[in-house]
């Protein structure tokens, strides 16, 4: 009787333990030349805690689409994506006004960039916060560690609701809205984005569902339990190793 019973129960587990594997992802190898790429040896030394192969495998990116970096920093990500997509694909460094003019000079410094003949295929932006467009309609928009910055004063407290919709419109049907952010308290909602630099996944989740959107997926490579939520992400104690949630959303493709 328990043999049949423990029969049954694996044969229950299978099905899950297949469906499971099925979302298990190998870096495919333009992910792997791109991160390789000689012409970003100074970034490397990063690689394995920004874990940007998981990342770009998660936000399955591919030669010849378009792509969105908002609000690209040091065009970390930025580099990355240019030799993925390739020259028949575009990357759009994107910045909120506002923003361009806190962080000079990066968007200086990205459009320097797009001028070498290897990143050629980089488009620096800066358009008013409220106002999120591309050129073309693109196939991803990531941004990390800035969505939770659209609420604040500094950006105009802008909707992340109206955002969202202006991402949505932006992306062609089945293109993808990839979000990395800093983990606040469950059901702090938006109280820490200000103060802590930091967003409750759930909001995140609920606001971006809510014009659309359909949740595609989470990866936790940047996951760390040991991050208390409730300190700034500058804090030394936890700068560079914040708990970090990668949310992937898809636009229906009908």
């Amino acid at each position: 009787m328990r043999l049949t019973l423990l029969a049954a129960s694996l044969a229950l587990l299978m099905p899950m333990a297949a469906v499971a594997s099925s979302h298990a992802r190998t870096e495919p190898s333009y992910v792997r030349a791109a991160v390789a790429d000689p012409a970003r040896k100074a970034d490397a030394a990063n690689d394995a805690r920004r874990k940007i192969g998981a990342l770009m495998t998660f936000a399955e990116v591919k030669p010849g689409q378009k792509v969105v970096d908002l609000i690209p920093g040091s065009g970390y990500f930025s580099r990355v994506f240019s030799v993925i997509v390739g020259p028949k694909g575009h990357v759009y460094g994107i910045w909120p006004d506002a923003y361009d003019k806190v962080s000079q000079p990066d968007s200086a410094n990205l459009r320097k960039l797009s001028q070498e003949p290897h990143y050629a295929n980089i488009s620096v932006l800066v358009q008013p916060a409220t106002q999120f467009s591309t050129p073309e309609p693109v196939d991803l928009v990531f941004t990390s560690q800035n969505y939770h910055d659209y609420p604040d004063k500094f950006m105009g407290h802008v909707d992340p609701v109206a955002f969202d919709k202006q991402v949505y419109d932006a992306l062609k049907p089945g293109g993808l809205f990839v979000v990395v952010d800093h983990v606040a308290p469950a059901g702090s909602g938006m109280s820490d984005t200000d103060t802590l630099h930091r967003i409750d996944p759930a909001i995140v989740k609920k606001q971006v569902e809510s014009v659309g959107f359909v949740f595609d997926g989470e990866s936790k490579v940047l996951r760390n339990p040991k991050d208390p939520h409730d300190i700034k992400v500058f804090d030394p104690s936890i700068r560079g190793h914040t708990d970090q949630f990668a949310y992937r959303f898809r636009k229906p493709a009908h």
